[in-house]
């Protein structure tokens, strides 16, 4: 990592883009529609109906509070919480894949910021079974396993693991086969 820096960069994004592309560029294609109209839905309430109506629609755990003081968000989950609601000072976060959990997060002086389950499309089991197999073989590689777990213990080099395993450069998983340079 310190000899080749920028080689560990491209190996590392490319490591990612693999990633993205066999397990997740298809989930967000199918999702990201769905959670785009929640998220204009939940800005034309707020808009057009007020902050209470926008929260109720997300989350029937989610609550608005009027006293004298101002405007409180109440969370009724496990954990009673309140936090201080300014106008409409509120981000409202979908997601397709934490139903059926509610998070919220605030902080003194900070905009509330609330993740909530979007309306549920059902967006699991529709994969093929080819795409499963090559997921499962993606994950399953030898290599790919001991390199990645090398490299949850502590910084190596491409260098490095490619020595402490025998192997060439050109044969290191994201390099290029005919220059030997990650990709």
């Amino acid at each position: 990592m310190l000899a080749d820096p920028v080689g560990t960069r491209a190996w590392i994004r490319r490591l990612l883009e693999d990633c993205d592309e066999a397990f997740f560029a298809d989930v967000w294609r199918r999702v990201r529609v769905q959670l785009a109209a929640d998220a204009r839905h939940k800005t034309e309430l707020l808009r057009r109906k007020g902050l209470g109506e926008a929260l109720a629609a997300a989350s029937p755990a989610l609550s608005l509070e009027e006293d004298g003081r101002g405007s409180r968000i109440v969370v009724d989950k496990l954990v009673h919480g309140r936090t201080e609601a300014h106008g409409s000072a509120v981000t409202l976060v979908p997601t397709a894949f934490g139903w059926p959990h509610l998070f919220a997060i605030s902080a003194p002086g900070w905009q509330p910021v609330i993740q909530y389950p979007a309306a549920a499309r059902e967006v699991g089991g529709a994969e093929s079974v080819e795409a499963v197999k090559l997921r499962l073989e993606a994950l399953a590689h030898p290599m790919r396993m001991r390199l990645c777990r090398n490299l949850a213990r502590g910084p190596y080099s491409t260098s490095e693991l490619a020595d402490a395993y025998g192997i060439t450069a050109p044969r290191s998983p994201g390099t290029s086969r005919s220059s030997g340079r990650p990709v």
